[in-house]
């Protein structure tokens, strides 16, 4: 029985926090479709970017559990990009209809342009970016890059998947911020070298002792080691 209202009591706290759909401009003017997960008196927001061939609905989860923990959240389809916990990308579905390009390179500018609309629109004390495989590499590019317009960085599963592949690493030995990494424990090896040259003096990592899961559905509640990461996740984020 008390199994049961623990439960019920935390599903009930999750469904307290507000959630809207919202439409902002990217940098060349194509409508980017975000989710925005509001936390009463919040503010700090983390901005969340899917990984490849997905949408925001990689966040459905995980979102609501971060308003808990007092963040704002925006989860956003960038236009490289499909479908997954059935919410299609409608930034990606626009993209293609307009006939733009929707490689990795290209949803760039998508997270440049969710940084500056919410910096203009809602001006919170605090934002952090959050990143899902191509996108966690994304992530930390614009940290290295934009050293003094965001306060953290969390990367999941980051590596260069791009033509250049020094692309990434010549941005991340410029990061000043607080940055985690993390990842499954197979592809460590694919940054690694990245968080060493980071010279952030707060940066963590966490690899799990388990095979663990690419990205950010590492924190799905469905995988049973889950719990290690979302450790991991809070203990970082209480320290910014």
């Amino acid at each position: 029985m008390k199994t049961i209202y623990t439960l019920l009591l935390s599903l009930s706290c999750l469904l307290t926090y507000a959630q809207e759909t919202i439409e902002y401009p990217s940098k060349d003017g194509l409508q980017i479709t975000a989710d925005l997960y509001e936390a009463p008196n919040s503010d700090t927001f983390i901005l969340l970017f899917h990984q490849a061939g997905w949408s925001r609905g990689e966040y459905k989860e995980t979102a609501p559990k971060l308003n808990a923990l007092g963040y704002t959240c925006l989860a956003v389809d960038q236009r490289s990009g499909g479908e997954v916990n059935d919410i299609k990308n409608q930034t990606n579905k626009r993209a293609k209809k307009a006939g733009k390009k929707t490689t990795y390179i290209d949803a760039f500018q998508d997270i440049e342009a969710t940084v500056a609309y919410v910096k203009k629109t809602y001006n919170p004390k605090k934002i952090i970016i959050w990143g899902s495989s191509y996108s966690s590499s994304l992530v930390l590019k614009y940290a290295g890059d934009n050293p003094n317009a965001i306060d953290a960085v969390l990367s999941f599963s980051p590596g260069e998947y791009f033509e250049n592949k020094n692309f990434i690493t010549s941005s991340a030995k410029s990061i000043q911020i607080p940055t985690f990494i993390t990842s499954s424990k197979g592809e460590v090896k694919s940054w690694s070298h990245m968080y060493n040259i980071i010279p952030s003096k707060t940066k963590k990592s966490y690899i799990p002792r388990t095979a663990g899961n690419h990205g950010s559905r590492a924190l799905w509640s469905k995988f049973n080691d889950s719990e290690g990461y979302w450790t991991a996740v809070k203990s970082f984020l209480k320290n910014i």
